[in-house]
């Protein structure tokens, strides 16, 4: 039941208003100036990171940054959740439809789903989370004594429908929704198999990573066997560009990332196209690659692009 203000919640966690209201719209909520909105639970998630802070573990910075990642990826969990949870209650609503019965309200059904589904869930979520943790440290260790932890050689790739607006112009939302779906889980398949990692979906394209450019090129090769070739599915181009890559708050950044996405605007439907760093990591005997002539690429000038396929 919601029976603190903000200056209130500061007050029990021990900061600020000014620190409260930072560390509360880096979660991701709005404010309410005066109100009593906040509940127990709002007072103790605040409490619990102004501990943290306390131990001297994390400074203020740092608890802001790390709670805004928490913020946003919870945000978009939670709209995944409920938007899947949404589809399975129209299913049921069809189903008792079509079987003569009187459907249940809509709201109650999805309440009843989320409450059946929040132990298993959460447990799961926390297991996930663990287990990706154990992943990102092994990463860094793996850098050894590198300079600089957050700097990496990566092959990246990007994948990318073919004339997606288009497309989404011409069939139903519920068909366009899913596709999109269809096109990142499958993708996302490929890319765990061969040991790499999605780093962002954006509807109509996928950007992933992997340390070893031949399951990056593997990757690439398996999202057109599962996309391009399906003909129930669309065209899509792939781009793979290697380098030096900055990975940050889940992110990464730098030249092979932007590379690798223009690249794709060369590439012919159901295609990879490398860059010449990537050429250069595929053993020659293989892969053949060859060198299409130079045109210009925004952000880089003049690139010589390079076609590849196993021999």
């Amino acid at each position: 039941m919601p029976s603190y203000s903000a200056s209130q919640v500061a007050r029990e966690a021990g900061i600020t208003l000014g620190e409260a209201r930072r560390l509360w719209r880096a979660l991701g909520f709005p404010e309410a100036e005066g109100a009593a909105v906040y509940t127990a639970s709002d007072v103790e998630a605040i409490r619990a990171l102004s501990a943290a802070i306390d131990t001297g573990l994390l400074d203020f910075d740092l608890a802001i940054t790390i709670t805004r990642a928490l913020g946003q990826t919870m945000a978009r969990l939670a709209d995944w959740e409920v938007a899947a949870l949404v589809h399975r209650v129209e299913e049921l609503e069809q189903q008792s439809a079509e079987n003569g019965e009187q459907a249940a309200d809509r709201t109650t059904t999805a309440l009843r789903m989320l409450d059946d589904l929040s132990d298993g869930f959460e447990a799961m979520m926390i297991y996930a989370w663990r287990r990706h943790l154990a992943a990102a440290v092994s990463r860094i260790v793996a850098l050894g004594e590198a300079d600089d932890l957050h700097t990496t050689q990566l092959t990246v790739g990007f994948a990318d429908i073919v004339s997606f607006t288009a497309l989404s112009n011409e069939i139903s939302r519920e068909r366009i929704g899913d596709l999109v779906e269809l096109f990142e889980s499958r993708c996302a398949d490929v890319v765990a198999a061969q040991r790499g990692r999605v780093i962002k979906s954006i509807g109509d394209s996928i950007l992933f990573v992997n340390d070893d450019p031949i399951r990056a090129y593997d990757t690439a090769e398996g999202i057109i066997n599962v996309i391009g070739r399906d003909s129930r599915m669309p065209d899509v181009r792939l781009g793979l560009a290697s380098g030096n890559v900055v990975m940050r708050l889940g992110d990464v950044f730098g030249p092979p990332v932007n590379l690798a996405a223009r690249l794709t605007a060369v590439a012919r439907r159901n295609r990879i196209i490398i860059d010449a760093a990537t050429a250069e990591l595929l053993p020659s005997d293989q892969f053949e690659t060859r060198r299409l002539p130079e045109r210009p690429v925004r952000g880089f000038g003049l690139v010589e692009p390079v076609a590849v396929r196993r021999h």
